[in-house]
């Protein structure tokens, strides 16, 4: 399945909108028209009533209707929650490749934008529009490396919550799974462990009838969140031996100073 999105209803959104809640205008994206979009943005950002917007959610009431309330896994009964968001996330983990586009939205508001690539299990690449920044997985390691300035930043994959995006198969048992929240239009799992991420977690969102990921968003241990929205979605594809390499000789090389 591929999914659209149209750039320019990222680009025009008020960048307070896109700080505070990116999934509220990936919903929006697929109600409303284009100038029906623009022009409820500009009447709610004159009237000051952004807060009002993004608070139908704890109300319980979204643009189209009524929402469900996040249902933990343990009210849903331990075997039937974890049943339910085990069958998406075997689903998504059935792709063993997939590449597209990104954007990402960062705890401060910043936006930025790219081509992903994922392949199981442990691996992905994000390659950012107009930017010398790339971030690379190779299964082991993540790195993030300036090309311009040549720096690497480098960190073990099995410390980040990434992890269990990228895993094999995605294993909701052992507490995993810390929430299941079911809507008409979008299922959202929340997964951690606090063994090995402490406070971090992920935060994945599905369609609810094709079980495709729509976004996920990375909470670190200061609470503050990087959301990443994909859209034309690729599965099945084949990449280059390097697409996925991490010059580690070049990064033993700048931490000797040469």
């Amino acid at each position: 399945m591929r999914w659209k999105c149209d750039k320019q209803i990222i680009r025009t959104v008020p960048a307070i909108l896109l700080k505070q809640e990116p999934l509220w205008l990936n919903r929006m994206m697929k109600r409303e028209s284009l100038p029906m979009l623009f022009s409820r943005f500009s009447a709610f950002a004159k009237a000051g009533r952004v807060a009002a917007v993004l608070g139908m959610g704890i109300l319980g009431v979204g643009v189209a209707g009524a929402a469900l309330a996040p249902v933990p896994v343990k009210a849903q009964g331990a075997d039937g929650g974890i049943a339910a968001a085990q069958q998406i996330a075997d689903h998504f983990s059935s792709a063993r490749t997939m590449t597209g586009e990104f954007v990402q939205f960062g705890p401060r508001g910043e936006q930025t934008g790219g081509t992903f690539y994922i392949e199981r299990p442990g691996k992905i690449r994000f390659n950012y529009n107009n930017s010398p920044i790339r971030v690379i997985s190779d299964g082991d390691s993540v790195v993030i490396n300036n090309r311009k300035l040549d720096t690497w930043d480098l960190y073990p994959l099995s410390k980040t919550p990434l992890k269990l995006l990228l895993a094999d198969r995605i294993d909701l048992g052992g507490g995993r799974l810390q929430s299941v929240k079911q809507e008409p239009d979008m299922t959202t799992l929340v997964l951690g462990d606090k063994s090995v991420f402490g406070d971090s977690k992920i935060t994945m969102m599905f369609d609810p009838k094709s079980y495709d990921l729509k976004q996920w968003t990375i909470t670190d241990a200061r609470k503050l969140d990087t959301t990443v929205m994909i859209f034309n979605v690729r599965t099945g594809v084949r990449f280059t031996n390097d697409m996925f390499k991490i010059d580690y000789q070049r990064i033993a090389m700048k931490r000797k100073g040469q």
